[in-house]
């Protein structure tokens, strides 16, 4: 869908949003093309859930994190295939190089996801047309679909583009919010879960423009200070920043040894505490990690570090290797060693969304239940082996 309300540029903010449309089935397709057209789910086995389905497949019902049973009881012809992580980690970072080359800020809000503060750009050219010609480009390089809404909000970008969904683009402008969003059900402003949006169905609001029909005291009388926060978000108020996708995302830990330490086995031992205590973060603040560190500083002070890219994971047997690895290029044997360090970085929303693979089912509930003991009895309460 290609749809601009277009009457003048905004003098206010100038936010897109781009989304790669259904994409990891687009990234499946890419390998193997005869995918194209058909019903495909990406997932696991029967006990496992979807991941991520085509269109096709969603016009039967099919959607993402329902029971693969279920969805091959509704959409029998559809094809099952099992996903490929570090296909979605290649391509999400080509997407979000070619972003960052071109975008004054970015934010990557998942691994497909991502937001483009503009504004100020209409002074020297129309925020719009560059947004179409990086649509473009992308498309160009990778041959994966993607959308963009264009708005004075992330909010109501991020509407946009679900609206221009498949494969097109929405440009709202400043003072057209309202009438966009009127029509639309009310669920679609974000905060708006299965409770509340039939607690609203009770009060007669089922579209967001039903909202303003309310006064503002009353909302908040019937939900609350969120009731404030629905008047506004329904006019298409929404102050939130572009935060800006740099390395100072990171979550990192380091200890400097009150006695410096010679023995590989005791370094390792450290390291993998280490890399445990920065993924247990990881997966507290639901992001995902690409990109692993590792430092070390020798009594003379001279520091090491080395770093990796890594598929995008959250869970500690994925980047405990990958530690020791990096590890053991840095490390000069049998020197005694006064700093380790551990960093993740690169790091993004949606460990919700690859946690839905089949490989990742078991290991989610794993982690899960690990982290419950974490929590309630403290970080050292379980800590793995360090092996070689």
């Amino acid at each position: 869908m290609i749809f601009v309300l277009y009457e003048r540029m905004s003098s206010s903010r100038t936010i897109a949003h781009f989304d790669l449309d259904s994409f990891f089935v687009s990234v499946e397709i890419l390998q193997n093309p005869t995918l194209k057209g058909k019903c495909v789910i990406v997932g696991g086995g029967e006990r496992g859930v979807v991941a991520a389905c085509s269109y096709e497949a969603r016009r039967y019902g099919v959607h993402s994190a329902m029971p693969m049973k279920t969805a091959l009881r509704i959409c029998p012809q559809a094809i099952v295939v099992k996903g490929s992580r570090g296909e979605y980690s290649k391509y999400s970072r080509w997407v979000t190089e070619m972003i960052e080359a071109k975008a004054p800020l970015v934010e990557k809000a998942s691994i497909d996801e991502f937001y483009l503060d503009l504004s100020g750009m209409e002074k020297y050219f129309d925020p719009f047309q560059f947004a179409i010609a990086l649509r473009q480009e992308i498309m160009d390089n990778t041959q994966l679909p993607i959308s963009f809404g264009i708005a004075s909000s992330k909010m109501v970008a991020k509407i946009a583009t679900d609206a221009a969904k498949p494969n097109g683009y929405l440009h709202i402008l400043s003072g057209k919010e309202s009438a966009f969003l009127a029509p639309l059900p009310v669920d679609k402003i974000p905060g708006i879960g299965q409770h509340l949006n039939d607690l609203l169905k009770q009060c007669g609001i089922q579209t967001i423009g039903d909202v303003l029909r309310w006064s503002p005291e009353l909302l908040v009388n019937q939900l609350g200070n969120f009731g404030a926060e629905l008047w506004e978000k329904a006019q298409g108020i929404d102050n939130g920043a572009v935060q800006p996708y740099t390395e100072a995302k990171s979550i990192s830990t380091e200890s400097t040894f009150e006695v410096n330490i010679s023995s590989e086995e005791e370094l390792m031992d450290k390291l993998v505490q280490m890399t445990e205590q920065v993924t247990h973060e990881l997966r507290q603040e639901n992001k995902m990690t690409g990109c692993l560190m590792v430092k070390i500083r020798y009594p003379d002070f001279q520091t090491c570090t080395r770093q990796a890219a890594v598929d995008y994971t959250c869970y500690d047997d994925e980047l405990i290797p990958a530690a020791k690895e990096l590890f053991r290029r840095l490390y000069r044997t049998g020197n005694p060693v006064r700093l380790l360090g551990v960093r993740l970085s690169e790091l993004t929303d949606g460990a919700l969304q690859t946690n839905l693979f089949s490989d990742t089912l078991r290991k989610q509930e794993l982690y899960k239940a690990i982290d419950e003991v974490k929590d309630r009895f403290g970080r050292e309460a379980i800590t793995k082996a360090s092996g070689k």
